[in-house]
Order: structure tokens, then C-alpha cells, then sequence
């Protein structure tokens, strides 16, 4: 069997597919800071064969949670000399331009363990000045004796021309062996120095984390006598041994909530959906992405902390282009300064957890707010609910001040998290020239489906898709992922000026590269396939568009499709296009993949009736029509062909789904839900 693992911040999910197409699932309770224990904890709770597994993949929030809580190792930084303070001066944009008191983030790096070299490339990556040997052993002593865990290496034009980092990364490793190093053109061939510098100091400040943690996994699985290939899911969606993970974990900072984006897109293709938006929400974070014609969307414009107030930092990765806030199941509902209600980012997490866990969690958070609603269960919850203290929590901490009852303090809860929402996906979709009536919506997490049936009604969405086993969704995702790597060399070149050749000749040199690395893991080069993308923009301009290209030799009449093509893309992204202006390509975009087995998802019988057996019955409390009397039915007694009127509530272990009154569900052949706005629409 194939098994996946993912670490949330509340939450272990587990996933298995057996060869026959078999699928079950567990979940556990995260279990920070020593997660490789939730992980084993899952692995028991499923009652699995452990030697069975064929294949193991980890998704894991480590890496991200090591950068936002600063909890990587002490880090140094060598750079070109004259500098030294890239990472300071940063950029000039401010996201919040009338904020008088905006700061700059504070680099991972202080000024005093940024080390000058004397070296220098020119922008075509000839050697100006050779790099000065004496200088860079001298550094070495001083960070020895300030106890560096970790150096980076960032030299202007590296990405045109990387011998000098080679050269220095050498000199280290001879002198000091035992330090973890990281060359930022190992991260990325992408021009831009403050983000490739950026993306080079965050791997060192977290690759001994990574590896220790990586190791330790590793090392618990084989005294659980897991032998199986091991894998680890990264931001771009697909997967990569445990040995380069460690070499490089900037690439897993996305890890787990990536693989819910990449298994939509897989089950979008199984059930006939090209255009779809995913939308996750777990116990700590809501997110959502948008695919189009069946492609998940990749940049590498990515930013760790980036709100409208802060600038964050940014990683020169590519990351799955996602849109994350801090409104999950856990998320607490709170009281600002000036009596406004807010609720998020902070969460009550897997201990406490919410009150309705009863393991001690003193703040209301959104999973009371829609326990009291009745729109959950407590008979559903996996620990002994005292519905009573849930009440007196939100009766005393926000709806005694706004002199409310309790369950209509916890709708003003639940709106006010969908507004956030909300809020999420119209920056997706609305917000980029995208018409959100133009996709179908597939929810998953915990939450997901709790939220989505709203949150679909109010953007016009006419269909919602909650897959099989929604609440472990990402963990599904990662069964369904190939090996994965994006190679991304900035070559700037004018498109009515280009020499054909020369361009054909970069991309089999990307190829080559992709191939070794490949080979050198054990992938077979007939299980190696590639997607080619450029970033163009027309001259003049600062950013770019991504243009998906044919994986064939670049030719005159392939050019003028090319052109054709940006203006299109332009038009979408930014509104307008400029058809009498040149264009140029910035970046060449090569995606390797590297085939892996799947098992296939099997269809489910259909019914024998199109009336699903009735659980229960009890009063939800809905946001215009206040108590409802409502159906309530069990997921586990669902079957294809089966058909649902709203209003009702569907539960299953680790999740509900709530539907409208104007809405009706339906069960696919595979048991997938179908959600309808305004009835079922048949094809």
C-alpha cells in the first residue's frame, strides 16, 4: 500500500490506498515540538501492516513553523563585498503606504554576522575580480568562534555563473566540515538579489532543523520496520526524497497545505472538472487556490508573513500560488481594544484545543461557535462534550457584551469568519479577472465543508464537491503526487531578436541537469517527463507573466504563438495588453517529473435507492432563518445515486456538511458529495 502522513498545526492526518483501490484514513492529535511522535501515533491508530507500506509520504509544518517562530539556528551570511546589507535595505514597496509607523522586517541575519568577500562577477557572469581565498578562511574563523550552525553564500550574478559560490562552498566544507551550508544558487538561478539572498539565509536558518527532524522520522520508522521508499511533499506540489529534502527544506515551507490544491486538480480530473477552486480550512488556518483548465497554479513570488502591513519575506521558490489565513476550527473569538469582535489568527490548537475538547481551553474559537449552533454534534466529537460549559464561555466572554444570547453570539462568530473567507477567495478569483461562477468549489479539511456550502451560495458558485475522506484531504493529495522538481534560470532575451539555437541549447542543458539529478535517486529516465513554462513581460517592465510553452524545439512560427499567447495572459493578469510593444523572455521554467505508481480509485456500487437513511433529526441555527428543524444524516450510510434536500447536516467522524435550504446533494459513483445551488443540475 502507499500511506500518507501530514502534520498540521492541530491535527496528524493519515491516508493509505491499497493495490486493490482500497482507501481508509486516520487522524491523530499534532504533537509539537517532537512531531515525528504524531506521526507514529497515527500510524498506530489506523491498524495498518507496517510492512506492508510500499511507499511512505510526509507533509509536514516544521519548516514554516521553525521561520515564523524564529526557531532556526545561528546563522551567517557571506556576500559580495559592498553587500553586506541586501537583506537590510530589503525593497522600497510598503504594503500599507499611509502606516507612519511601518517597519521593515528585521533580517534572520544581524549585521554583524553578514561577512563581505572580495569577488566579483559582471551581469553576463564573467569573472571580474577572482574570489580572495585568505578573506573567506579568515571569515570562517570568526564564525567559528561565534558557534555558527549554518552559513549562507549569496554573490552578485551567481545565478548567471555560480563559480565563485562553488569555489567558496568547497573552501568551507575543507576547513570547517561539520557546519551546514547553503549557495543561493543551489536554491535558485533567478535574478534579484534581496529575494535569492533571502531565500539562501532562511535554508541555512533551518536545514540542521529540517535534517534533524528528518532523521528522527526516519529513524522511528525503521524501528517500526518501515522500509518502504520515502518521500516528502513540497511547495510546488509534487514530492522529493528525504536526502534532497534535507538539502533543501525552503522547499517543503508549504508543504502539507500544498498537496489539497494538487489532489483537487487529480480529483478534478477524475470526475470531469478542469476549472475548480480548492478551499481547506483545519483546526488553525483557512486557505484556498485556484485551477484553471485543470493546472495548478506555481510562483515564485512567494512571501512567509505577508499581510497588508507587513512586507514579510520573501522566498525565490516555486510555491503553489495559495492564499492562507488564520480562521480555522480552532481559531478564538476574541474582543479588540474597542469591543469589536474579532476572531483569529491565534488558535487554541491541538491542547487546549476548543472548550468542547474539555482539556482545558478557556476561549470560545469557531468549532464551539458552531457546536452551540447545533450545526455539529457532540455526540460526533471523539471526546465528552459538557455542552454547558461551551455556553457559559460564550455567554461570558462575548455575548454578555453585546447583550446576546449565546447561539446568536456564535452565528456572529461563524459570519464573521466566512467573511474572512470570503475575503480569501475573492483574492483568488475575483481579485485576478477570474468569475468565481465559472468553477466548481471542492472542500476539504475538518472545516471545510462546514463553511464552503455559505461561502459557494455567496459567491455564485452552482457546484460543491466534498471529496471522499474531505477531512484528510491533503494526505489524499499526497498519494496522488509524482515526484517533482522546477528548474528556473533567468536568460533575458528579446523575442524579435532570439537566437533559436541558442535558446534550444538552454533548455537541453535544463533537461540534462533534471535527468542526472533524477537518475541519481533511483527514477528510471523512461518515468521522466517535463512541462515547459518562460516568464515574459513586455520590455520595460518590472514583473511577469508565466507562459506555458510546448515541450518541442523553439521555431520562428512558435514564437509568434508565444506572443499571441502573453498578450492573452497579460490581458487577464493586469487588464490590457500592449500588441505594438517588444517582447521579451526573463525566465526559462522547466518542471521535472518523475513518474511514480498510483493506485486507481475504484467506482462504488449504486444504491438500491435514491433515499438516504435518516439519523436523526435536531433544531440548526441558520443565519436568516434562525432554528430549523433539520435532517440529519450519517456520511458512512451514503451511496452513489442518493439524493439530499437541504436543509440538512451530513456527519462522519472528522467532519459535517452543511446544507442550505435552496441546496441538494448528491452522491457520485466514486462517493464524492455533489453539492447543487438551487437544485441539482443534471449534465
Amino acid at each position: 500500500m502507499r500511506v500518507a502522513t501530514d502534520v498540521g498545526g492541530t491535527f496528524t492526518d493519515l491516508v493509505y490506498v491499497k493495490d486493490n483501490g482500497e482507501v481508509g484514513f486516520a487522524k491523530s492529535s499534532t504533537t509539537p515540538p517532537n512531531f515525528e511522535e504524531g506521526v507514529l501515533n497515527v500510524l498506530h491508530e489506523s491498524q495498518i501492516d507496517l510492512e506492508e507500506i510500499e511507499t511512505f509520504i510526509h507533509g509536514t509544518t516544521v519548516i514554516i513553523n521553525a521561520l515564523t517562530e524564529r526557531k532556526g539556528v545561528k546563522t551567517g551570511l557571506i556576500t559580495t563585498k559592498g553587500f553586506r546589507d541586501v537583506l537590510e535595505i530589503a525593497r522600497g514597496n510598503r504594503p500599507d503606504l499611509f502606516n507612519v509607523r511601518y517597519q521593515k522586517p528585521s533580517p534572520i541575519v544581524p549585521r554583524y554576522l553578514r561577512k563581505e568577500l572580495e569577488e566579483r562577477l559582471n551581469h553576463k557572469g564573467e569573472v571580474v575580480t577572482p574570489l580572495n581565498r585568505e578573506q573567506l578562511i579568515s571569515i570562517i574563523k570568526e564564525f567559528k568562534e561565534e558557534k555558527l550552525e549554518a552559513v549562507a553564500i549569496s554573490f552578485l550574478h551567481s545565478y548567471q555563473n555560480p563559480v565563485h559560490e562553488i569555489e567558496a562552498v568547497e573552501t568551507i566544507k575543507e576547513i570547517w566540515p561539520e557546519v551546514s551550508v547553503t549557495a543561493s544558487y543551489e536554491m535558485t538561478k533567478e535574478w534579484r538579489e534581496y529575494e535569492r539572498t533571502n531565500t539562501a539565509v532562511m535554508n541555512s536558518f533551518v536545514k540542521p532543523i529540517a535534517s534533524s527532524y528528518i532523521n528522527r522520522l526516519e529513524e522511528k520508522l525503521k524501528e517500526q520496520e518501515v522500509i518502504a521508499k520515502k518521500f516528502i511533499m513540497q511547495s510546488n506540489g509534487g514530492t522529493t526524497t528525504f536526502s534532497l529534502a534535507k538539502e533543501a527544506p525552503i522547499n517543503m515551507v508549504e508543504s502539507g497545505p500544498v498537496a489539497g490544491v494538487f489532489g483537487s486538480a487529480i480529483l478534478g480530473e477524475i470526475i470531469g472538472e478542469e476549472n475548480l477552486i480548492a478551499f481547506d480550512v483545519g483546526g488553525t488556518t483557512a486557505k484556498c487556490s485556484l485551477i484553471e483548465n485543470g493546472q495548478v497554479k506555481i510562483t515564485t513570488d512567494y512571501h512567509i508573513e505577508r499581510t497588508e502591513k507587513w512586507a514579510g519575506y520573501p522566498l525565490k521558490v516555486p510555491v503553489v500560488d495559495i492564499v492562507e489565513i488564520g480562521n480555522g476550527g480552532g481559531s478564538i473569538a476574541w474582543l479588540d481594544p474597542a469591543g469589536s469582535l474579532r476572531v483569529g489568527p491565534h488558535s487554541a490548537g491541538a491542547l487546549p484545543g476548543p472548550v468542547a475538547y474539555g482539556q482545558g481551553g478557556e476561549e470560545p474559537t469557531i468549532t464551539d461557535a458552531n457546536l452551540i449552533t447545533g450545526r455539529l454534534s457532540a455526540e460526533n466529537f471523539i471526546y465528552p462534550v459538557d455542552l454547558q460549559k461551551v455556553r457559559e464561555v460564550m455567554e461570558k466572554k462575548i455575548a454578555s457584551h453585546f447583550d446576546l444570547k449565546a447561539e446568536e453570539a456564535a452565528l456572529g462568530i461563524i459570519r464573521l469568519a466566512n467573511a474572512n473567507m470570503l475575503n480569501a477567495l475573492k483574492l483568488i478569483s475575483v481579485r485576478k479577472g477570474y468569475d468565481p461562477r465559472d468553477f466548481t468549489m471542492v472542500a476539504f479539511g475538518g472545516g471545510g465543508p462546514l463553511h464552503a456550502t455559505f461561502l459557494a451560495k455567496e459567491l455564485g458558485i452552482r457546484k460543491v464537491v466534498i471529496p471522499v475522506a474531505s477531512a484528510v484531504f491533503s494526505a489524499w493529495g499526497m498519494l496522488m503526487t509524482d515526484l517533482r522538481q522546477d528548474f528556473i534560470k533567468t536568460n533575458i532575451k528579446r523575442l524579435n531578436n532570439l537566437d533559436l539555437n541558442e535558446m534550444n541549447k538552454e533548455w537541453r542543458l535544463l533537461e540534462t541537469q533534471a535527468v542526472k539529478q533524477y537518475v541519481q535517486e533511483g527514477m528510471e529516465e523512461d518515468n521522466i517527463f517535463f512541462s515547459r513554462f518562460a516568464d515574459m513581460r513586455y520590455v520595460g517592465q518590472e514583473h511577469t507573466v508565466k507562459v506555458p510553452i510546448p515541450s518541442s524545439n523553439w521555431t520562428e512560427e512558435m514564437i509568434q504563438k508565444l506572443i499571441t499567447s502573453f498578450h492573452s495572459l497579460h490581458e487577464k493578469a493586469y487588464t490590457f495588453q500592449l500588441p505594438q510593444t517588444e517582447v521579451e523572455v526573463v525566465n526559462l521554467h522547466l518542471t521535472a517529473f518523475g513518474r511514480v505508481k498510483k493506485a486507481d480509485i475504484k467506482k462504488i456500487e449504486i444504491a438500491t435507492s435514491n433515499d438516504a437513511p435518516l439519523k436523526d433529526v435536531r433544531n440548526v441555527y441558520y443565519e436568516e432563518s434562525g432554528w430549523i428543524e433539520t435532517n440529519i444524516y450519517s456520511r458512512n450510510e451514503l451511496a452513489p445515486g442518493m439524493k439530499i434536500p437541504g436543509p440538512a447536516v451530513i456527519e462522519d467522524l472528522m467532519s459535517s456538511i452543511l446544507l442550505y435550504q435552496t441546496q441538494e446533494l448528491e452522491v457520485d459513483s466514486y462517493g464524492n458529495l455533489l453539492i447543487y445551488n438551487g437544485g441539482v443540475e443534471h449534465a
